[in-house]
């Protein structure tokens, strides 16, 4: 049950505060003010929609239980069953609002990084972009959690999947979810040659209790040995784990802690956030071409940036857009990247 007195109370707290003229100094505030009234004004008109036809459905069942004239009562039975139909359209209408807003504004969000085209270079790209995530995270003060990690000997990892919670977050990392292409020259090269990898990252809003329901009878839960660079046991016994969703057959494993209930929530936490995803996924199949194009996990494969170490330069493919000290940004400076990408509205 939506409170509507409390959505509108806020509306009117939002409205008063853009119209103070000092806001117009401090874009970022001003556009998420904008972003929160145009949400608001959705959710209030939809709701107000919806209460106008319930009360017409209200009006026509009045006029059933009189029983005084046979043509009113047949008109009265025709528009309570069309005004129906609108009405659980309007509450399917509004339940999407309710969930795109809550999903769009988690506090914590879950990213997987993984080793593409590139073998060992790819691996060490997927622990220097780890790396640049973690900067960054520290310099927000956000919080973080390592969930899942495959290590390679090298130093590098085939795929490492972690958790960032703090103020903003999804945010301001909403938009790194893409395939990542590096342009750079191996410490193991002898010739001097640049080599080309590809790394992937998925960002996934981690679900609200509420969003993602798994029953225990739906998943199945297997120990294992957890094993580190060469296949070199990390410990004697079975610590890690792998869960199967037996409905969507998802699978995932955890191996980073040191027993099984840890690693267990870890994979939860996981299994969630790509149960949401392929549900979300799932809806967008549904909606139209032009509503897809816009939506961030529809572009999961797609390249959406190039870190040229030659010519010191990143470039970020769908803004059209170049910065230079790339060694700063790695080192978690994105703070310009991410006001870029949030004001372009990709």
């Amino acid at each position: 049950m939506i409170d509507i007195a409390k959505m509108k109370k806020e509306y009117d707290k939002i409205i008063n505060e853009l119209s103070n003229p000092e806001l117009i100094s401090d874009w970022e505030k001003f556009e998420e003010l904008s972003k929160k009234k145009s949400y608001l004004e959705k959710v209030i008109d939809k709701e107000e929609e919806l209460q106008s036809v319930k009360n017409k459905i209200e009006e026509n069942k009045a006029i059933l239980s009189a029983r005084e004239d046979a043509e009113l009562i047949s008109l009265a039975e025709e528009e309570i069953k069309t005004l129906s139909d609108k009405k659980n359209g309007l509450e399917k209408d509004l339940e999407s609002l309710l969930k795109i807003n809550e999903s769009q504004n988690p506090k914590s969000v879950i990213i997987e990084i993984r080793a593409g085209t590139g073998g060992d270079e790819a691996s060490l790209f997927t622990a220097s972009l780890f790396r640049m995530y973690s900067r960054y995270a520290l310099n927000q003060g956000w919080k973080q959690k390592t969930l899942d990690s495959h290590p390679t000997k090298l130093g590098g990892y085939k795929e490492i999947i972690f958790e960032l919670s703090g103020k903003d977050v999804w945010s301001k990392i909403q938009y790194e979810g893409g395939v990542h292409r590096v342009q750079r020259i191996p410490a193991t090269e002898k010739n001097g040659r640049i080599h080309t990898s590809t790394v992937s990252v998925a960002v996934l809003p981690k679900p609200e209790k509420t969003q993602i329901t798994i029953k225990p009878d739906d998943i199945k839960v297997d120990f294992y040995r957890a094993s580190g660079p060469g296949g070199q046991h990390v410990n004697k016994r079975e610590t890690a784990v792998r869960i199967t969703h037996l409905p969507s057959n998802i699978v995932v494993t955890s191996q980073n802690e040191r027993n099984q209930l840890q690693n267990k929530e870890n994979g939860m936490k996981i299994l969630q956030a790509r149960i949401l995803e392929k549900k979300e996924m799932e809806e967008t199949d549904k909606i139209s071409s032009k509503r897809k194009t816009q939506i961030k996990w529809a572009k999961r494969a797609e390249k959406i940036r190039t870190y040229n170490f030659p010519q010191d330069r990143i470039t970020d493919h769908r803004i059209k857009k170049s910065w230079h000290h790339l060694e700063k940004i790695m080192d978690g400076e994105l703070d310009q990247i991410v006001s870029a990408l949030t004001k372009s509205k990709i």
